[in-house]
């Protein structure tokens, strides 16, 4: 995510990798942030900030392709008069928002929430967020070394991390769905996100850091083109990306935000320019999904202005593809549904909650938002459904899992597993029983809509034994291995079933496609295999831990047809 100009970023790396990496030292972004608070710039043209980021391209084609916005722009025929202004040093850009020079705010969820103890000391610079742009959707990585096969892996590891970048919540996220808290791992800070001895991917050189959060363009560096690192080039030996943000789509979210003073006195203006943005968002997929003269002309102005380079526009498409536009319907969902585990409510306490754990907030705070009447903005829209799209091919998802269940590699591309127990012949799981575990599943399913979710039923192998140890003839105990894989393949589904209809109970629309139901039988038993039978459990507890289902969530990058994003 956020290249600043990547290929020249490599290049320069590439040069200093012999350099000492700089780490730094993070403290609250309100100890350092020197502007006073100001009032906002009563001039005729406007200045907001934008990022290197693809989700920006949109607002530059609103702007006319310019960064003044031209005459018969998308903003020009919205009345606005807009000065865009690339910003990448967050700090900076909250320097020039508390002083006045501009009453815009571009950020990440993430990085809003570490500036909130600053934002909030005084009512005229708290933020209210106007518009979601994007969510990262294959642009950012973990990139781990040889020791670490699962996220759980990470407890007691040090980590490499830029400070006050987009990437703090994300490694948040990612340790609790493991289970894990900040305080579980070390963490290595450093200035940049890129292209310096002061970033993550010059730290991951260091034998001390076993795994760091880098842009797409370092992480394939770093593991030889997205395989596994050989130590050839810029290569680490065995590294590998452990998950993009392909598979943990939900997790880093792009905002803009305005000052309340701002809000309050040119409601129509902010109004204005987040219907102008909504309009800018289909045009541009548009222009996006054609070869034609207005998108290379589009990749051209956005290469000048985002990487300094008019020809770019490579490097322009691919910070594009990495994002994953809201839209109109995505606004809607992300602001108004108070039951999507991952609208900006339920992001902001999750995020707030972990940077106060690691002392970076002093305390936790609501975010404000403005309470748009979207069946206005919706006029001249085409693209507003909020209905629940698949994402995934069920006839390849159910190939590939086959293969995976035939090679006994189900465990690779492994990022989360747990498991919930049941009871002899029970074929039916309430909701009051496994509450816990349903919501477990809901949240990981809304994190990590690029992951596939395998929803796997093991039997108790005790018939079976009982069977073979009274000399069965090898016809009647295949039937019962069936019988087995039959009854645990019920459960899986009887498990699915259940998962569903608590989510839809709870007004939580989930991805069908997403899960992948398998039967495992007695092929797996938690007690282990002695030769080629399962070995007898030895005491009751042993006997239960048979009896269970395992949900794995997958990272399925490498299957590249699998998934299609929206």
């Amino acid at each position: 995510m956020r290249p600043l100009h990547l290929f020249l970023g490599l290049i320069l790396l590439s040069a200093s990798l012999l350099a000492k990496v700089n780490y730094t030292q993070v403290r609250p972004l309100q100890d350092f942030v020197q502007s006073s608070v100001g009032q906002v710039r009563s001039t005729s043209t406007i200045q907001v900030p934008i990022i290197t980021w693809g989700g920006d391209i949109a607002t530059i084609y609103a702007n006319g392709n310019a960064s003044y916005t031209k005459k018969g722009s998308l903003f020009d025929q919205a009345g606005l008069n807009l000065k865009l202004v690339r910003e990448d040093s967050f700090p900076k850009q909250l320097e020039a928002y508390m002083s006045g020079k501009s009453p815009f705010i571009r950020c990440t969820m993430g990085m809003c929430a570490q500036a909130s103890d600053l934002l909030n000391k005084d009512p005229r610079t708290k933020p209210v967020v106007i518009y979601q742009l994007t969510w990262s959707a294959g642009g950012d990585a973990l990139v781990v070394k040889s020791n670490i096969k699962k996220t759980k892996d990470l407890k007691g590891k040090t980590i490499a991390l830029q400070a006050y970048g987009p990437h703090v919540d994300y490694l948040s996220k990612v340790l609790q769905g493991a289970g894990l808290s900040l305080k579980d791992v070390k963490i290595k800070w450093l200035k940049d996100l890129t292209g310096s001895n002061s970033s993550p991917m010059a730290a991951f050189y260091e034998k001390g850091i076993d795994a760091a959060f880098v842009i797409i363009p370092d992480a394939l560096a770093l593991t030889s083109n997205g395989t596994v690192g050989t130590g050839s080039e810029d290569s680490v030996n065995g590294a590998r990306i452990l998950m993009s943000t392909k598979t943990a789509n939900r997790i880093i979210s792009d905002v803009y935000a305005v000052r309340s003073d701002y809000y309050k006195n040119n409601k129509s203006k902010v109004e204005a320019f987040v219907r102008a943005l909504f309009k800018a968002n289909e045009q541009t997929a548009q222009i996006m999904s054609a070869n034609s003269s207005e998108k290379r002309t589009l990749l051209k102005a956005a290469g000048k202005i985002l990487l300094d380079a008019e020809q770019a526009t490579a490097d322009t498409q691919g910070l594009y593809l990495d994002a994953e536009f809201a839209g109109y319907a995505g606004n809607v969902k992300f602001f108004t549904n108070k039951n999507y585990p991952r609208n900006l409510t339920k992001l902001n306490k999750e995020i707030q909650g972990s940077l106060k754990k690691i002392g970076l907030l002093s305390r936790t705070s609501s975010m404000s938002y403005a309470k748009w009447d979207y069946s206005k903005l919706k006029k001249g829209l085409s693209k507003t459904s909020t209905a629940q799209k698949k994402h995934f091919d069920t006839n390849k998802v159910a190939s590939v899992v086959s293969r995976k269940q035939q090679q006994g590699t189900l465990e690779e591309g492994e990022i989360f597993s747990f498991e919930v127990f049941f009871q002899p012949n029970q074929n039916s799981f309430a909701a009051d029983l496994y509450e816990d575990a349903f919501k477990r599943i809901i949240d990981l399913s809304s994190t990590y809509g690029g992951a596939l979710i395998t929803i796997e039923g093991h039997s108790d192998p005790m018939g079976y034994l009982r069977s073979k140890k009274k000399g069965s003839a090898q016809i009647v105990l295949n039937r019962i291995k069936q019988s087995t894989k039959n009854l645990s393949l019920s459960r899986a589904i009887a498990v699915r079933d259940a998962v569903m209809d608590f989510a839809s109970q709870k007004g939580i629309s989930l991805d069908a496609s997403q899960f992948a139901v398998i039967g495992q039988g007695i092929t797996n038993p938690k007690t282990g295999m002695c030769g080629s039978v399962p070995c007898a459990p030895k005491t009751e507890n042993e006997w239960r831990s048979n009896m269970r289902v395992k949900f794995r969530i997958i990272q399925v990058e490498a299957e590249a047809s699998v998934f299609s994003p929206l």
